[in-house]
């Protein structure tokens, strides 16, 4: 993640989560705050109810190379957390990828408008 750090702290998490801005699908929640700094800062939360650690992890790499691979189309300076839901457990990159995007594109002014960079 090259413009982004991790989130790690529960404060942060917290903080995050009580903005009350989530959008979901089918595989993934997401909710997003502004921070106030020029970079972004991922947390990725997958439950125990999704299955055992080696499931769990499974899902947090889909989940953190999806983003990866396309967080120069995010905005700058927000907090984003995605929580994992039981149905991600069988889904695959594609499914995880295009779950991310969607739920980027369903929160107003996460995902910079594509019409600038052409």
């Amino acid at each position: 993640m090259k413009f982004s750090q991790s989130l790690k702290s529960n404060r942060d998490f917290k903080n995050v989560y009580s903005k009350k801005k989530s959008c979901a699908n089918r595989y993934l929640v997401m909710y997003v705050s502004e921070n106030g700094t020029d970079t972004n800062r991922l947390g990725i939360s997958v439950s125990k109810k999704i299955g055992n650690s080696v499931v769990r992890h499974r899902i947090t790499r889909l989940i953190r190379e999806s983003y990866r691979l396309h967080e120069n189309i995010f905005n700058s300076g927000l907090d984003i957390v995605v929580v994992a839901r039981v149905s991600a457990r069988e889904a695959k990159y594609a499914d995880i990828e295009s779950a991310l995007l969607h739920v980027s594109k369903l929160h107003k002014g996460v995902l910079r408008s594509l019409d600038a960079d052409f």
